[in-house]
């Protein structure tokens, strides 16, 4: 593959690159597991599951305030305290949250195919991988994961002073790269970070990930290209350079 116009790729991490939904699933599933046979919950286990699925989904953390294994567990303690009543169990709060994030990490894999289209793009293009979150997070995932080597730079939203959609960020990764933003391609599983970010800093072209083929609403930003893996990026990106190769 040769790529002529497209200078540099930006890579979202989770559930773009790596199967971050499917971990935890898989995470919850082995908390279920303590608590019905270490601590005798029946159905109550995965309703507390469940409550921390919610808590973690509508999650509003500020690193000056707190860390995110306080905040964490604090939401297994919630969960707990709402489901079974009585004082609050903070001990098996962090049982439950510390075997939920270790578990989470272990099925943080980078797929040997995943790997291998990296390699082969990066002969081609700069590669930096953008992710938003909170940095402990996020850099627990990456070296989970092992991704480090397969990229140029490896940029965190939550050690900037903004994260995606903010055109800064994008612009920041552009100065990492020594490039300009109409070189760069955006791919990432979020229309409201990965693709209205990259749309708000005019990259070349922006690359939604849609695994579950749903149907945006009318309101959402509207990416250049739509895939279903991110296998299929490599067929996106030569049809790019076709196109701008046609219309010069």
């Amino acid at each position: 593959m040769v790529l002529n116009q497209v200078r540099a790729v930006f890579f979202d991490l989770d559930n773009t690159l790596i199967d971050t939904a499917g971990a935890s699933r898989k995470a919850m599933l082995e908390v279920i597991k303590l608590l019905q046979s270490k601590y005798h919950y029946k159905e109550e286990a995965k309703t507390i599951c469940d409550k921390v699925q919610v808590k973690l989904s509508k999650e509003c953390f500020h690193p000056s305030s707190t860390c995110i294994n306080d905040l964490r567990t604090l939401h297994w303690e919630e969960a707990i305290q709402e489901t079974k009543g009585g004082a609050a169990n903070r001990i098996l709060a962090e049982e439950c949250y510390f075997l939920w994030k270790s578990t989470r990490l272990q099925h943080m894999i980078l797929a040997e195919d995943v790997k291998a289209m990296l390699t082969e793009l990066r002969r081609e293009v700069r590669l930096l991988l953008l992710t938003n979150g909170d940095c402990q997070t996020q850099r627990e995932k990456i070296e989970a994961c092992a991704c480090q080597s397969y990229f140029d730079a490896i940029v965190v939203g939550g050690e900037q002073k903004e994260e995606k959609p903010s055109p800064s960020i994008f612009y920041y990764c552009c100065s990492l790269l020594g490039v300009q933003p109409g070189d760069c391609v955006i791919v990432g599983d979020t229309l409201e970070t990965d693709i209205q970010g990259g749309l708000n800093a005019g990259l070349k072209a922006t690359v939604w990930i849609n695994k579950n083929g749903i149907m945006p609403l009318k309101s959402s930003p509207m990416p250049h290209y739509i895939i279903s893996s991110v296998l299929e990026l490599p067929a996106v990106l030569q049809s790019i350079d076709c196109t701008v190769n046609m219309s010069a």
